[in-house]
């Protein structure tokens, strides 16, 4: 998700040093959805730049003499930055890890791209729901503990159905307003 993240800042602040890029992730406080460090941070800038995402445009400084490299994405960037919200945006975790690191970009993602993998997170999670509801419905076996477990996490998941609508009714709301002052 460290490439997502990547991209993602660059989309939204094109021509940052990798030291703004790491900065904004921790005063985004980041670290809560995703896991990285510093050393994996860099790592995968290196990675991108050398799979031709992102490019490096190096520059002088004349008061020091060590360069500063600032980074563009590119038009292989823009594309898996596209796939990368597509995967994370349609993929359902227990807790939603990797949805919510595409929610962090949504505002640089196509409105109606993201409408559908809202869609899609609807319907995963409703399903979730369902085999929960019927598991403890039907289930007098289960520990007491684990049927606690159970309820919470449909506990969880009811919560996030209404997030996704409130999330969709924003989105509808955008588009509408798009296609109205175009």
């Amino acid at each position: 998700m460290i490439p997502l993240l990547i991209l993602g800042l660059l989309k939204e602040k094109p021509g940052s040093y990798g030291y703004e890029l790491l900065a904004i992730m921790n005063e985004r406080h980041y670290k809560f959805v995703v896991n990285y460090t510093k050393g994996s941070f860099y790592y995968n800038i290196q990675q991108l730049e050398e799979k031709r995402m992102i490019q490096r445009i190096v520059e002088e400084r004349e008061a020091e003499s060590r360069e500063k490299n600032k980074y563009i994405l590119t038009d292989l960037g823009v594309e898996e930055f596209n796939r990368l919200m597509t995967t994370y945006g349609s993929k359902t975790d227990y807790i939603n890890l990797s949805f919510y690191s595409a929610m962090l970009f949504e505002g640089a993602y196509d409105k109606e791209k993201m409408k559908e993998l809202v869609l899609v997170q609807i319907k995963q999670t409703e399903k979730k729901i369902a085999l929960l509801e019927d598991t403890l419905k039907n289930r007098t076996d289960l520990m007491k503990n684990f049927r606690r477990m159970l309820e919470n996490s449909l506990s969880h998941h009811k919560v996030n159905v209404d997030w996704f609508h409130e999330i969709l009714k924003e989105i509808d709301t955008e588009i509408t307003e798009n296609r109205l002052s175009h």
